[in-house]
């Protein structure tokens, strides 16, 4: 039976991405599969994997077909969190194809990579479920 995994993201300094990811989402790194080119982030509770970091030659793209989501409830939580991640070491990123009024903020981790700050208060469809 196929079942979907984790995503995983590709990044030049492996050492650094992992300090990035594992501050910004509370995970911690594992042994399993540990290498120079592969690591696996976990939930801090150990319920299980969610996020793969693997060493990449390739620069990450600007306007990337499949990027993260990170959620928050509120638009205060939203700018607390794209500030402390800013300060972890992410960039705000010039998007130039933000609609009118968004509900997401788009920030590059330290490799580059993009992904979404999103404040589902805002969210256009009032978004996936909040978490309780």
């Amino acid at each position: 039976m196929l079942r979907l995994g984790f995503p995983v993201i590709g990044v030049t300094d492996m050492h650094r991405a992992v300090a990035f990811w594992t501050k910004a989402l509370e995970l911690v790194p594992t042994e399993e599969w540990a290498s120079d080119t592969w690591r696996t982030l976990d939930h801090a509770d150990g319920s299980g994997h969610v996020l793969g970091l693997m060493r990449s030659a390739s620069p990450a793209e600007p306007h990337p077909r499949l990027h993260l989501d990170l959620f928050t409830d509120t638009t205060e939580e939203q700018r607390a969190e794209v500030q402390r991640l800013v300060g972890l070491g992410a960039r705000a990123v010039a998007w130039d194809l933000y609609p009118p009024d968004p509900d997401f903020v788009v920030l590059a981790d330290p490799d580059g990579n993009i992904f979404c700050v999103v404040d589902l208060s805002r969210a256009p469809s009032g978004g996936p479920p909040a978490r309780d």
